[in-house]
């Protein structure tokens, strides 16, 4: 399954190539910026408005973006793009690597290994910001994956702005290392459980992304 296949039906505008799932936020934002500048040659209130309304529509144009990946080598990546928030070795022996995702990151995540995906799990949560400790009990999407190195957990975990988390694709679906799985509206964290044994490559405080930076270690 090549990589710039996974994702064959997404939103576009004026050629940008835009995340699954943006339409919701993006049309009604260029919408009104496209009203308000025809308006503005006649109207005050208009031209009022345009200005506002077009940096509003740029800034969900660039939040959305979705850019083609050239996908690295290595059998862990990183399946988002932002910063390494913590590194915590867990009770079962696995290791969590939490990635902040900020509102100028790109908001789509990758499968962090080719294998199959065992669960899809929506769990209903709060939104408090994603970098606060609490933010483990917020709305969140848990993702397992069967893969070479065993059973891989992965967390979507929505914050304070980002209140929606959109699955691309369904529970016994085959991905590809790298292929597009999902995004999380205006970022927030991504949590990837490395299996016991396996070396972390990243340091805290070190930037990701997506489908490129290696999060395991040879």
């Amino acid at each position: 399954m090549p990589h710039s296949q996974t994702s064959a039906h997404r939103d576009s505008l004026a050629g940008v190539r835009l995340a699954r799932g943006a339409s919701p936020w993006l049309l009604p934002t260029v919408a009104t910026a496209a009203l308000s500048l025809v308006r503005a040659r006649r109207s005050g209130a208009a031209k009022a408005v345009a200005v506002p309304a077009t940096a509003l529509a740029a800034g969900m144009l660039w939040f959305f973006r979705d850019p083609e990946r050239e996908i690295a080598p290595g059998r862990v990546i990183s399946p988002a793009d932002g910063v390494v928030q913590s590194i915590m070795p867990w009770k079962d022996g696995r290791t969590r690597v939490a990635i902040f995702m900020s509102p100028l990151n790109v908001h789509v995540n990758r499968a962090p290994l080719s294998g199959t995906v065992t669960s899809v799990e929506h769990i209903p949560g709060g939104f408090v910001p994603a970098f606060n400790k609490e933010s483990e009990n917020n709305e969140r999407v848990v993702w397992h994956f069967d893969t070479e190195l065993g059973d891989i957990e992965m967390i979507q975990i929505a914050g304070a702005v980002a209140r929606r988390i959109v699955p691309y694709i369904p529970q016994g679906t085959k991905v590809e290392q790298g292929d597009r799985i999902g995004l999380i509206r205006f970022g927030s964290r991504v949590d990837i459980y490395l299996p016991e044994g396996v070396e972390v490559a990243v340091e805290v405080g070190q930037k990701t992304t997506a489908g490129v930076t290696r999060i395991d270690r040879d």
